[in-house]
Order: C-alpha cells, then sequence, then structure tokens
C-alpha cells in the first residue's frame, strides 16, 4: 500500500503523453461557447471533479473544461465537458 501512494504523489497522468491538454473556460469563454451552439451546462458531456486529469487545474463544480486532442483528420479536435462533483 505504501509504495502505491508514493508512486501516486510521483506520478501525474496530466503530463502522459496520451492525455490530451485540458483547460478551464472563463466565464466569458463559457458564455460564447453556450450561445454559439445553443447549449446550456447540463447539455455538456460531463466530467467528475476528482478526475486525474482535471485535478491539477483546481476546478470547481459547474465549471466547464475545454480538452484539446491531436486528430489525423481534423489536426485538432476540441471537446467540452462540464464538471460535476459526483
Amino acid at each position: 500500500m505504501q509504495n502505491f501512494i508514493m508512486a501516486k504523489k510521483i506520478f501525474d497522468v496530466a503530463t502522459h503523453i496520451l492525455v490530451p491538454k485540458h483547460n478551464i473556460l472563463s466565464e466569458k469563454e463559457k458564455n460564447s461557447l453556450y450561445e454559439k451552439y445553443g447549449i446550456t451546462f447540463k447539455d455538456l458531456p460531463k466530467i467528475f471533479l476528482n478526475d486525474p486529469a482535471i485535478k491539477q487545474l483546481k476546478p470547481k463544480t459547474g465549471d466547464v473544461i475545454k480538452i484539446l486532442k491531436k486528430s489525423l483528420t481534423a489536426g485538432n479536435a476540441e471537446y467540452y465537458r462540464g464538471v460535476i462533483s459526483e
């Protein structure tokens, strides 16, 4: 058990090569996203507050996360997730 805890402290999932870049949107960016797509927070796919990929961002419930993934066909693809507590 102690080795697992030690490994958890050393390894930051967010820096792994297979984990795409995550950012928290500002209020202005959130409102622009909602307006552009005619959606609200409840319409977004969700991500948990304690998800290892966003933990270092220190998100709050209600934040919107922008995920940037590299795509062979689209170049860069953007995904959005609403943060929920559980």
